[in-house]
């Protein structure tokens, strides 16, 4: 039977992160960057990926990494939720590097990625869910030609993981497209569109499995940030409502309000078991897909009504903009279409096992 229970190596992975994530990405600072035109935290992400390897958690020993697992990567990600960290954890270590693992022959790339030299990207929209259409760029006399949009954290990339109408995966130097911000509601991940006029690019191998495997391991993972940001969103509600008072009493004593907040933990701790058992799956090979459409079938309602709710129950407070339960929310909304929408992974999962939706 598998253990789903945290190792203590993972705890003391989780507190390792959680240190360097409450010195890097405090709220305000965070809130500040997204002012600022420049909201990547490319201070954070060092001392994430080079300072303490975890860029590479999922790239074996042999190419470059740590030789770690998804669950290792999970117990990160659950920190990076829970801070809204601006850092390209999710698109770079998980999803770029999952689609260079399925590309054998390339080494030298892969490494770089692993040890947070580089950061890589791929040029599939945001959107796109494990196994669905996604656009591809002209290849032609050895140059690609095309635009793409919707590129998550294009923006800081260094290199960009093209897919090609003759099948191919392309690796394209940042410097040799042209990459545009697009409005993002979620402005700890802007997304971009990249713009490529005749730029030079390297096969790697078949895009189809590489930008298969990517979007999986990116959809299944993603229920872990999902899980950080929403148990952030219920802890911190309860304790301002516990500190808030109305009527000379404590807001967190009226019985409406402890009912809504056992609710939320109900679905919080079911999206944990979730979360944990995807990142088992991923880590073990075995039932991945019904794995990550469960996962995504529930995690993005129960991120976005944590949210809702720490909106809601902060009252006032929490509709400023000083208040970071903003990016949060925004946060959540943004995730519940990443890699797919919840709809999308229910249908999934009725094909995968078989079961005609309604």
């Amino acid at each position: 039977m598998t253990d789903l229970l945290y190792s203590e190596e993972e705890e003391a992975l989780r507190a390792a992160v959680r240190d360097l994530l409450s010195d890097h990405c405090d709220a305000p600072g965070v809130i500040a960057r997204t002012e600022s035109g420049t909201p990547h935290d490319l201070a954070a992400w060092k001392a994430l990926a080079d300072g303490m390897g975890l860029a590479g958690l999922l790239v074996p020993e042999d190419r470059g990494g740590q030789g770690a697992t998804h669950r290792e990567a999970a117990v990160v990600l659950e920190e990076l939720g829970r801070a809204v960290a601006p850092v390209p954890y999710l698109t770079s270590a998980v999803v770029a590097t999952e689609a260079l693992l399925a590309c054998d022959a390339e080494g030298g790339l892969l490494a770089e990625l692993a040890s947070g030299r580089r950061i890589g990207a791929l040029a599939v929209a945001l959107n796109v869910a494990p196994g669905g259409a996604y656009k591809v760029v002209r290849h032609e006399d050895g140059a690609l030609h095309g635009e793409l949009t919707a590129v998550a954290d294009a923006a800081v990339a260094d290199v960009l993981l093209v897919p090609a109408d003759g099948g191919g995966l392309y690796a394209v130097d940042a410097d040799a497209v042209t990459v545009t911000p697009q409005a993002s509601l979620d402005l700890t991940r802007p997304v971009a569109t990249v713009t490529l006029d005749g730029a030079p690019g390297r096969l790697l191998g078949d895009a189809e499995p590489a930008v298969r495997r990517a979007l999986r391991a990116g959809a299944g993972l993603l229920a872990s940030e999902q899980l950080g940001l929403a148990e952030w969103t219920l802890t911190e509600t309860v304790r301002y409502l516990k500190e808030r008072k109305q009527f000379n009493r404590p807001v967190g004593g009226f019985q409406a309000l402890k009912h809504r907040l056992a609710q939320l933990w109900l679905e919080v701790v079911n999206l944990r078991a979730a979360a944990r058992n995807v990142a088992d799956a991923l880590s073990t090979g075995e039932d991945v897909d019904v794995a990550v459409a469960v996962a995504q079938a529930y995690a993005a309602p129960v991120a976005v009504h944590a949210a809702e709710e720490a909106l809601q129950l902060h009252a006032g407070i929490g509709m400023t903009w000083e208040h970071p339960v903003h990016l949060y929310l925004k946060r959540a909304k943004a995730d519940s279409i990443a890699y797919g929408t919840a709809g999308a992974h229910r249908e999934a999962l009725a094909e995968t096992i078989a079961l005609p939706a309604p």
